[in-house]
């Protein structure tokens, strides 16, 4: 093979490898999770379990929490944002909530009155799996912006 045509065949494969490369992954034909939208707000602590007997009572519920957290100094608008869990398909919308910088909320699963600390999902029935579930905070256009796994998956 002459020089100039091994430079030619050298040009056509690292072309191909370029545009390869170029290509989403999903004509490349490889999974890739769903993006998530970077925010300084995320899921922090996660009492999926309450302690104690699963009795049902509202104490109970209420021992069951996940907190959200911003991790910036500026304070974030928080309406119309979800916490769902992939287990049980429960989702709590949050309304009408601010969070300020360096500020956290306790999302508890059963009823009680709103504050700036403790929201409250107002179910009667448990809303997080105890060994295994995920939980994903998404924003107001709907892209997830975090995800928390526990337990065996």
């Amino acid at each position: 093979m002459s020089g100039s045509a091994r430079l030619a065949t050298i040009a056509l494969g690292s072309a191909a490898l370029a545009v390869t490369a170029a290509l989403p992954a999903a004509a490349t034909g490889a999974h890739t999770p769903p993006a998530t939208y970077r925010s300084p707000v995320v899921i922090g602590a996660v009492q999926a379990d309450s302690p104690g007997r699963d009795d049902g009572s509202n104490r109970s519920l209420n021992a069951e929490w996940v907190t959200v957290k911003n991790t910036s100094r500026h304070a974030v608008n928080l309406d119309n944002w979800t916490l769902t869990s992939q287990r049980t398909h429960t989702t709590y919308r949050f309304h009408h909530l601010r969070l300020a910088g360096h500020q956290e909320v306790r999302v508890h699963t059963g009823k009680g009155r709103d504050t700036w600390r403790d929201v409250f999902q107002n179910r009667r029935d448990y809303a997080w799996d105890n060994h295994r579930d995920t939980a994903t905070l998404r924003n107001d256009h709907r892209r997830v912006v975090n995800i928390k796994h526990w337990g065996r998956r």
